[in-house]
C-alpha cells in the first residue's frame, strides 16, 4: 500500500491567526472588550496579573492587526478607549467556543 503524506504546514493566514490570539492575555483582552468599550484602566483592572506594560503592547499589536480601535476623545483630561472592530466582532464565536470548551474541563 501507498502512504499518503499528510501536509503538516499550515497556511501562513492560519498560522498569522494563532500568533496572535496564541499571545498571553490576548483572548482575556479580547473577551472583556466583547462586553463593552472599555479604557485602559477598565481593562487593567478586569485581568489584574496583566501589567501595564504588557497591555499597552498588546493593544498596539490589536491595533495594528485592525481588531481593536483606539479612540482619543478630547476632553480634559484626555480619554482614550479600546473597542473591537468589525474584524474584532468577527472572533465573538471562537472566543465563546473556548468558553465552552473550558467549562467542560475537569
Amino acid at each position: 500500500m501507498e502512504e499518503v503524506a499528510i501536509q503538516t504546514a499550515l497556511c501562513p493566514k492560519v498560522e498569522h491567526a494563532f500568533e496572535i490570539l496564541g499571545k498571553k492575555w490576548t483572548g482575556l483582552i479580547l473577551r472583556h472588550l466583547l462586553t463593552k468599550t472599555c479604557r485602559f484602566n477598565e481593562i487593567q483592572d478586569a485581568i489584574p496579573e496583566l501589567s501595564g506594560r504588557m497591555l499597552t503592547e498588546r493593544m498596539k499589536e490589536l491595533e495594528a492587526e485592525g481588531i481593536v480601535i483606539r479612540t482619543v476623545i478630547p476632553d480634559r483630561p484626555i480619554k482614550i478607549q479600546y473597542s473591537l472592530t468589525d474584524k474584532g466582532h468577527q472572533l465573538e464565536p471562537v472566543i465563546r467556543s473556548i468558553e465552552e470548551w473550558a467549562e467542560l474541563q475537569d
